[in-house]
C-alpha cells in the first residue's frame, strides 16, 4: 500500500505542476478587457480560471493529505527496539577509554 501512495503522489505533484505552469497571472487578464480575442478560447472568457483554479484547489488538497498520510506511515514504520539493542558495546567502549584525568596525571611534563 506505501508503493501505490508513493505512485499516487508522484502523479498528484506532476499534475499540480502542470496545473500551475498553464495558468495565466493575474495581470494577463488586462490584454483581454481591451478585446485581446479571450471570448473564443476553449473555456470561454472566464471559465478557463474557475475550472483551472478548482483542479488546482483539488490536486493541492490531495498533495497536502497524502503527504501527511505518507509521513504518518513512515513514522510509525521506524523500529524504535533497533536503537536500544546495542547499548552493552558503547558501554564497555566508554569503560575501557581512559579517562581525562588518568591521562593528564600519568603525562607530567618536565
Amino acid at each position: 500500500m506505501y508503493e501505490v501512495l508513493i505512485v499516487v503522489y508522484l502523479v498528484v505533484a506532476i499534475g499540480l505542476v502542470g496545473l500551475i505552469l498553464i495558468q495565466q497571472g493575474k495581470g494577463a487578464d488586462m490584454g483581454s478587457s481591451f478585446g485581446a480575442g479571450a471570448s473564443g478560447t476553449l473555456f470561454g472568457s472566464d471559465g478557463a480560471g474557475n475550472f483551472l483554479t478548482r483542479s488546482t484547489a483539488v490536486l493541492a488538497i490531495a498533495f497536502f493529505a497524502l503527504s501527511l498520510t505518507l509521513g504518518n506511515l513512515s513514522a510509525n514504520n521506524s523500529k524504535k527496539d533497533d536503537a536500544w539493542n546495542d547499548l552493552g558495546s558503547a558501554v564497555e567502549q566508554v569503560e575501557e577509554a581512559p579517562t581525562q584525568a588518568e591521562t593528564s596525571e600519568t603525562e607530567i611534563p618536565d
